[in-house]
């Protein structure tokens, strides 16, 4: 029988899937002196009265704001307010405890983050080495290191083209060549089957039931410390319909620490990508 590692791929979102809230909550709006409520209020409310993409509204209100306020917005600037960024339970010894299961169970793990909040935070944080790729919203600088303009945006129904770039193997966001072209599914580094998505809820609703139809596995995290706000559902409440009307897999609380749900699942899954794939191997004809 091969000894050949198999290649698996894990998916987060990032902004209350690692992290709690989102990442402009933890240091850059304090730094402004903007109330979170207040900013994204005002993100909304430019995006509807223009007709505009959501992440595109706050990505330039971000700029806006910080201009008003004599901020500074160079790419260095944005990867400092990522090391300010804290993450739930488990998370920064999390990676290195996955990748090892699963590399006793002969699977070579990959992560990548696909998240509409910014690449330039995401890159700051110190869990950020542990991904292949952070496909992610991000800005265009010029000369001088200065965010001018928005080069990329990743709003949650775009999300999942990035888990067919994974599947293919495309490690960029501007190839459509490739991720275009016919590739048959055998000739693919990652078969959707053996890609785990994790996601915090309706925003990933999309990609989380793409990769359910491919024969891939999702799971729905949650912090259990918030509840419902002002009559509105609590994140366990969302991921319970969400588990009933089969867009996720499975639903558990954002506790990464061994031992924990969230990571029996995620060994029990990859459990599940060898089995099939030692079967899958007992097919060929010897």
């Amino acid at each position: 029988m091969s000894k050949s590692l198999v290649r698996a791929a894990i998916a987060y979102d990032f902004d209350g899937t690692l992290s709690p809230g989102n990442m402009q909550e933890h240091s850059f709006l304090p730094k402004l002196g903007i109330p979170k409520e207040e900013f994204w209020a005002e993100s909304n409310r430019i995006a509807r009265e223009n007709d505009m993409d959501g992440i595109l509204a706050y990505m330039q209100l971000m700029l806006q704001k910080s201009a008003e306020k004599g901020i500074p917005v160079r790419r260095s600037d944005f990867i400092g307010y990522g090391r300010d960024i804290t993450f739930y339970p488990g998370v920064e010894k999390y990676f290195d405890h996955i990748n090892k299961y699963a590399g006793d169970q002969g699977i070579l793990l990959e992560h990548h983050i696909i998240s509409s909040g910014l690449r330039e935070f995401i890159e700051g944080t110190p869990i950020s080495r542990h991904f292949r790729n952070i496909f992610a919203s991000g800005f265009r600088y010029n000369e001088n290191g200065i965010a001018e303009w928005a080069a990329l945006a990743i709003n949650y129904t775009n999300k999942t083209q990035y888990l067919f770039r994974i599947n293919k193997g495309i490690d960029n966001s501007w190839d459509n060549d490739t991720i275009n072209r016919f590739t048959p599914e055998e000739q693919r580094p990652v078969p959707f089957s053996r890609m785990i998505y994790i996601g915090d809820g309706e925003t990933d609703v999309p990609a989380m039931k793409m990769l359910k139809y491919q024969g891939g596995a999702t799971i729905a995290v949650y912090n259990p410390d918030t509840g419902a706000v002002n009559g509105s559902r609590s994140q366990k409440d969302v991921c319970r319909e969400l588990i009933s009307q089969n867009r996720v897999d499975y639903a558990v609380p954002a506790d990464y620490s061994e031992g924990s749900d969230l990571v029996s699942t995620v060994k029990l899954l990859l459990d599940k990508i060898k089995t099939e794939s030692l079967l899958k191997g007992m097919m060929q004809v010897k």
